[in-house]
């Protein structure tokens, strides 16, 4: 077997959310591949989310991706090897009874801004003030190579929610999930704390651990 080089291998990292392809290209900065991203290949229409887990949605749009825009870099860049690397994360709210789960980001409806599904979110959980507040971030990621799934895994972090959105850095739903060992919300850490705990941290460094492994993949 020939040693995997970063010229020979490359990574497509399948999302269109920019915070989430920094953290990505972050925590893989290490692994032993070249990273892509979609903007490398033809532009095409985002896959319908039709899942109802995440490792559903994560399969799903590892397998699109890998058809619709790692086939064409193949064609383009021989003899490269490209995988596809697909993610699908969201929040999941025990007194809601797991929402708004795979539908993180459509909550409420595709445009909402953050601050209304906050609010949603708080006035849903006012109206069962005896409830628990435990939630938790899930991320469900999967590898795909000419339309075979190679690696699968899921990382996640449990919380609470906070009672009113707190801190300026993160993303998405990370100003109202509150981690107590941190003894704040993942918006008011830094990355680096927040990813060495998080869903999405837990996921990747299991895929960096995978491709790093490279006799369990490179054939």
């Amino acid at each position: 077997m020939r040693p995997v080089t970063r010229d020979a291998v490359r990574l497509l990292v399948a999302t269109t959310n920019a915070d989430k392809a920094r953290e990505i290209a972050h925590l893989l900065r290490d692994v032993p591949v070249s990273l892509l991203t979609l903007r490398d290949g033809p532009a095409v229409a985002e896959p319908v989310e039709t899942g109802d887990t995440f490792e559903a949605n994560a399969r799903l749009k590892a397998e699109y991706y890998d058809r619709a825009v790692a086939a064409a870099l193949r064609a383009a860049r021989p003899p490269a090897r490209i995988l596809t690397v697909a993610e699908d994360s969201g929040l999941a709210i025990d007194a809601l009874d797991g929402e708004p789960g795979v539908y993180s980001a459509r909550y409420l409806s595709p445009s909402a801004s953050y601050p209304e599904r906050f609010a949603s979110i708080q006035a849903r959980l006012a109206a069962r003030p005896a409830v628990s507040r435990t939630a938790r971030f899930v991320c469900a990621l999967a590898v795909v190579e000419h339309g075979r799934v190679l690696f699968e895994t899921r990382g996640t972090i449990e919380g609470v929610i906070a009672r009113e959105a707190r801190g300026g850095a993160g993303f998405g739903y990370d100003p109202i999930f509150e981690y107590p060992p941190l003894a704040g919300t993942l918006a008011e850490v830094s990355e680096e704390d927040k990813l060495a705990v998080a869903h999405r941290g837990h996921a990747f460094r299991a895929l960096a651990s995978w491709l790093a492994r490279e006799e369990e993949w490179a054939d």
